[in-house]
């Protein structure tokens, strides 16, 4: 007999609530849940094939050991007990920092990846941290740290509100939004129109949000920072700057009106394609409008002045008086936040604190570039141990990184690997132990990432749809599990061989001893709902089924609509929560400053240091010359980078590995739409067959990214069968942002040639 149960969809950033029909403890179906307080009903084609994705038959069911060069099926005690003999030697002979962590995408989609790898990056002590972030959004961590204090304060265009939007570099309606947490993104923009509002979509493609727009700017790709510079001197040389509310809170400005008193639009028009006074206009109606705000995305993030374009995102929000204001763009509240504090200055936001081994890079918010893993994997030099074990959860960087043949080659040296990963893939193949997650339908949800993000606050939390299979392992305690067996953490040992190691210790003892640090903080912080409590008594009041569970309503608690552990009666906790499975609204977004701000001054720090070092860069990005042939990436709405390939339901028709390209420039080349065609990059070539389109404007050639599933040695059948190719091959790992590491993924230039 079929049942219901309620799910939030992991599968991208809408986080949209789902119903899920389950026969058995097989999910045979998904649609939106009407009653969800967030989404109301709203469903995209990956959480309508929520099933398919949960019960593909590739995933892996059971731990692989490495033995005699086979990876072969293990039982979990094995699986940890190999881990631990194969991190501790490297990590008591090299130092910590020789061993590795990277963190994919999709960690940021589940309790596990939220919760557990600040733990063990905080026992390990590495500073070898390698992220999805610096292949995406790092420059929005960069810049919101350097102008607010805090690289996670990252405001968000209030959707449903806002009477002007312009979307740069950014494609929602097929990407569901990032950054910028709404479920369906785009009725929200049929919204905006039909209530007589303006879109404008900056972008060198023609994307179906480009189509939607009441205007489409097809910008030279990497040129965005000039742009918007452009756009800010406009406003500060025609006296259109108002600051409104925010006057109080801004310093820096007159500093600002010079740093971009060279970038008017008559001196960026030629690099940007964009003519002078069409640039002007956009600065005009944006200052004109009722309400208004920008927001960027992906494609002004990966591009050589990510971090610039970034932060004036922000300055035109700023200027035009609508940051933190409704109708403009807004610091979303989330319930797990933590308590807030009062406003005053804070220890700021700083780059650099420690560098890559080989190239120097600088850290930032505590992570390297993922474009320097394989050299710091396979160079020696005289700053210390190369990388010489990882530790791998929810990455696939093979694919993702630039430069995946060295990336490959390198992990095959490394001494030891461990892949937290459902699947074989490109990456995992090297690993000595893979630790397999299970499906999405047998984990709990609650957005910790997203809600920080998203344009109605909100609370939801969802326990796991379908029981645990039989010889399963809940991620939670997997990740627990391997904290226990990569570190040397004082915890009660319960195997009777001491030398087994602290993985022999109870997992729960993870979450206990996060709990005990965590309340014994918030009882001495002064500004806390429980400051002079007991914490052992708070412990004993949390609820939950287990650690994470117990962690969850440990920070519904204390956090800002908490109930304080009974401090106020009618906040937040997980009991309640519970009580309302289709969630809690907590309302729109509201003005907050100046409580988000933990800048030195207090204030927002309109042109930091390390931007106005960077600015010169920019100035000469004026007079660079184009290249002939420049690449960028695409989204698709059945993809979320490299993770659904492998299900049939969402691969075919149109999400198809091709190379779009003008009929200009396929004329000028010899190209015919459907025929094979070789693209050149830095890092090596790869070949597709053409997409002969005016979508993508002259000069401009687009290939999607998470393709190239053709390496041997992975269980990825479906996959497989159309495998695409690589677009990170085209790069060689050397073009970053430099002030976020950000690697640069679009505007990069290429050759093209028709095969044979």
């Amino acid at each position: 007999m079929s049942r219901t149960a309620l799910r939030i969809c992991p599968l991208c950033e809408a986080t949209c609530g789902l119903t899920l029909t389950i026969d058995g403890t097989r999910v045979t179906g998904a649609r939106g849940d009407r009653d969800d307080v967030f989404s109301k009903g709203f469903i995209c084609p990956k959480g309508a094939s929520f099933g398919a994705v949960d019960g593909d038959p590739d995933r892996l069911r059971t731990p692989l050991v490495r033995r005699d060069g086979e990876l072969r099926e293990a039982t979990w005690e094995e699986a940890f007990d190999a881990v631990a003999a194969g991190i501790r030697p490297v990590v008591e002979r090299y130092g910590p920092h020789s061993v590795g962590v990277v963190l994919g995408n999709p960690n940021v989609h589940t309790v596990a990846g939220a919760l557990y790898p600040p733990v063990l990056l905080a026992a390990l002590g590495t500073r070898s941290l390698f992220t999805a972030s610096t292949l995406d959004q790092m420059p929005k961590h960069v810049s919101s740290g350097l102008l607010y204090g805090d690289a996670n304060a990252i405001p968000v265009p209030d959707l449903d509100h806002t009477d002007h939007l312009l979307l740069i570099g950014a494609n929602p309606l097929e990407s569901n939004g990032s950054l910028c947490t709404a479920p369906d993104f785009p009725g929200k923009l049929k919204a905006l129109k039909a209530r007589g509002g303006t879109l404008t979509v900056v972008d060198p493609r023609r994307t179906r949000t480009a189509r939607l727009a009441d205007r489409h700017i097809a910008v030279r790709p990497g040129a965005d920072a000039l742009l918007l510079a452009a756009m800010a001197h406009v406003l500060l040389e025609e006296d259109l700057a108002d600051l409104k509310d925010l006057a109080p809170h801004v310093e820096g400005l007159p500093e600002l009106r010079d740093a971009v008193r060279d970038f008017a639009p008559e001196a960026v028009a030629a690099a940007c394609d964009v003519d002078a006074a069409v640039i002007r206009t956009l600065a005009r109606e944006l200052a004109a409008a009722p309400t208004a705000a920008v927001y960027g995305r992906i494609g002004s993030c990966t591009v050589p002045h990510g971090t610039l374009a970034s932060w004036l995102v922000d300055v035109l929000n700023i200027l035009t008086g609508n940051l933190d204001r409704p109708g403009g763009a807004l610091f979303p509240q989330a319930a797990t936040d933590r308590t807030p504090r009062p406003a005053g200055p804070g220890r700021g936001f700083a780059l650099g604190r420690w560098h890559s081994r080989v190239a120097g890079h600088p850290e930032a918010k505590g992570e390297l570039p993922i474009s320097a893993l394989a050299e710091e994997i396979d160079t020696a030099t005289d700053e210390g141990e190369p990388v010489r074990a990882l530790v791998c959860v929810a990455a696939n960087p093979v694919l993702s990184a630039p430069d995946g043949d060295r990336l490959d080659k390198a992990l095959g040296s490394l001494d030891f690997m461990v892949s937290v990963d459902p699947y074989l893939n490109e990456t995992s193949r090297h690993a000595d132990v893979v630790l397999p997650p299970p499906p999405p339908a047998q984990s709990p949800h609650h957005d910790f990432a997203f809600n920080t993000l998203a344009v109605r606050n909100q609370v939801r939390y969802t326990r796991p749809a379908v029981p645990l299979e039989p010889g399963r392992m809940a991620e939670t305690e997997i990740l627990a599990r391997l904290i226990l067996a990569v570190t040397d953490w004082g915890l009660p040992c319960s195997s009777e061989d001491e030398n087994s190691g602290k993985h022999g210790a109870d997992p729960a003892a993870v979450d206990a001893m996060v709990i005990e640090q965590s309340l014994g903080k918030a009882a001495k912080d002064p500004h806390s709902p429980v400051h002079g409590r007991d914490p052992r008594d708070l412990a004993a009041r949390l609820t939950g089924v287990d650690g994470p569970e117990r962690r969850l309503d440990m920070m519904l608690r204390l956090g800002p609509y908490g109930d304080g552990f009974g401090a106020r009666p009618d906040g937040l906790s997980l009991e309640k929560l519970l009580a309302h499975p289709h969630g809690i609204d907590l309302g729109p977004l509201r003005p907050r400053l100046p409580q988000p701000l933990r800048t030195r001054s207090g204030r927002i720090e309109l042109l930091p240091a390390p931007i106005a070092g960077d600015l010169p860069r920019l100035r000469a990005a004026r007079q660079a010359s184009p290249a002939a042939l420049v690449l960028v990436g695409r989204r698709h709405l059945r993809s979320n980078n490299s993770w659904m390939h492998n299900v049939p339901a969402l691969t075919g028709g149109s999400n198809r590995c091709t190379v779009h390209i003008h009929p200009d420039d396929a004329g000028r080349l010899g190209i015919a739409d459907g025929a094979p065609v070789r693209v050149k990059g830095a890092g090596g070539e790869v070949t597709a067959p053409a997409e002969v389109t005016a979508d993508v404007r002259p000069g401009v050639v687009s290939l999607p990214h998470g393709w190239g599933h053709d390496r041997p040695g992975t269980r990825l059948a479906h996959a497989a069968t159309d495998p695409g190719v690589n677009v990170n091959q085209l790069l060689d790992g050397s073009l970053l942002d430099p002030l976020s590491g950000n690697a640069v993924l679009n505007g990069v230039p290429v050759e093209l040639a028709p095969v044979g």
